[in-house]
């Protein structure tokens, strides 16, 4: 009998071993292409040397100290760090332990921002359908993942308000740049309607992730959001949680638009898996009414900012640079695209493919011609999963199709670090698995005939 509370209480996992590079070994030695970084977060790897000996060493020297009582080098120096890669813009970074703690607490400094300056009626944060910001009830309250939510709805605060910008499935049935960019005008007109005084900020991920599958916006979108929220005095936080420090080809995923956030948040990438450490950065203009009032950001965990996963998250971010990994993950993306596009043409099941750099989404359809998805009942993203597994490849679940509710998808995010050869591989055992999915599938129909 186990007495670990699993994702499936009475579900089967295979104990890991170790893992290397972008492989998993479990302990009968089998071995897992890593094609999902865990859950889009070992960008460097597994088993990385060098990375490990910074843990070791931080460890032996100090591995926590309460940050109402100590600063150390190592948090001093991974916020310089993040300046640096910002090129300046995000001044001011807040260590937490995840994502969740990192958007929830860009959500408090957001609020306090505008109290500081007085304007203490701004309290609603504005967020997208079709998103994921963290499952604790003030995270899951900007997030727009129906499935996480619906449980929990009743706590939850209505700040979802805005559709995606979803152009497989565009809400107006429009195609870009004819539709003008309408999903993102939606958003002044919910600020009309709530009143900008009431508003304190709008949250997006710059690509979505686990409820969209790397949706991506067109050209143009965040322009379009940046220049409405400068208009109605509305900060913009960007959740980099997982797009953030290389993942889709750029440092940040905000770079791939000619628009900045006030406030940004990291988790994932940041310590690459090595230790649990995410992060609520933000700009100098965003701080500076905190400054010259309470002069403390109401927010902290017993964990923030300790030393040993303020090292290590340093060494993973000295290493991404290293070894030019950001452009690596450009790279191989864009080839790792190109394939998986090749084998949607070649199997009726792919709808969509899309993304950036290593965060590359896989729509399934059951009519490629409607879009139409999949039964829930069928469980195909579930069916998926488990063959891939069963064919040693590991991918990423995610939410996608009708309203994010009834549709299937996955998620491929390999490290930044893997070969071409590896691709290959990766590309040999999903064909491997969409092969047997098909045939299932064919097989279920013929037996309903």
């Amino acid at each position: 009998m186990s007495h670990l509370i699993k994702p499936i209480l009475d579900g089967t996992y295979p104990k890991v071993s170790y893992g290397k590079g972008v492989f998993l070994y479990d302990e009968h030695g089998k071995d897992y292409l890593d094609a999902s970084s865990g859950a889009v977060t070992v960008s460097v790897g597994h088993g990385v040397q060098e990375i490990t000996d910074v843990l070791e060493n931080q460890a032996k020297r100090v591995s926590f100290v309460y940050r109402s009582q100590f600063t150390s080098e190592a948090a001093e120096r991974l916020a310089e760090k993040i300046y640096k890669l910002s090129n300046g813009h995000l001044s001011y970074s807040f260590f937490v332990n995840s994502g969740t703690e990192a958007t929830e607490t860009a959500m408090k400094m957001a609020l306090q921002h505008f109290q500081e300056k007085g304007q203490g009626s701004k309290l609603k944060i504005l967020s997208r359908w079709m998103s994921y910001h963290g499952i604790t009830i003030g995270s899951l309250s900007m997030s727009g993942h129906s499935i996480r939510r619906t449980r929990f709805v009743p706590l939850l605060q209505d700040y979802p308000t805005v559709s995606a910008p979803y152009c497989y499935r565009c809400p107006y049935h429009m195609e870009f740049p004819s539709c003008q960019l309408r999903c993102a005008d939606e958003l002044e007109r919910a600020i009309i309607r709530i009143g900008e005084e009431h508003i304190a900020a709008f949250i997006a991920e710059p690509i979505i992730g686990a409820a969209g599958a790397a949706i991506t916006p067109p050209p143009g979108y965040y322009e379009r959001i940046r220049d409405i929220c400068d208009r109605y005095n509305i900060l913009f936080i960007a959740d980099e949680v997982m797009t953030g420090l290389g993942r889709t080809g750029k440092m940040f995923g905000y770079d791939h638009w000619e628009a900045k956030p006030d406030i940004v948040t990291l988790g994932k990438g940041l310590g690459a898996g090595y230790t649990p450490i995410a992060a609520a950065v933000a700009t100098e203009e965003v701080m500076l009414p905190i400054k010259k009032g309470s002069k403390l950001v109401m927010s902290g965990h017993t964990f923030s900012a300790n030393p040993l996963s303020c090292a290590t998250a340093l060494s993973v971010l000295q290493y991404v640079e290293k070894h030019n990994l950001v452009n690596e993950s450009a790279r191989k993306g864009a080839y790792l695209k190109k394939e998986l596009l090749k084998l949607k043409e070649r199997f009726s099941i792919i709808g969509d493919v899309r993304g950036e750099g290593l965060l590359l989404g896989v729509e399934f359809v059951e009519d490629k011609k409607t879009k139409y998805p999949f039964p829930t009942s069928a469980q195909l993203t579930n069916q998926i999963i488990q063959s891939a597994m069963q064919n040693g490849l590991l991918l990423y679940p995610s939410a996608a199709g009708i309203e994010g509710v009834r549709g299937d998808a996955v998620i491929i995010s390999p490290p930044f670090t893997i070969k071409e050869g590896e691709i290959k591989e990766l590309l040999r055992r999903f064909e491997k698995t969409l092969l047997s999915i098909e045939k299932r599938l064919k097989n279920n129909q013929e037996e309903r005939e």
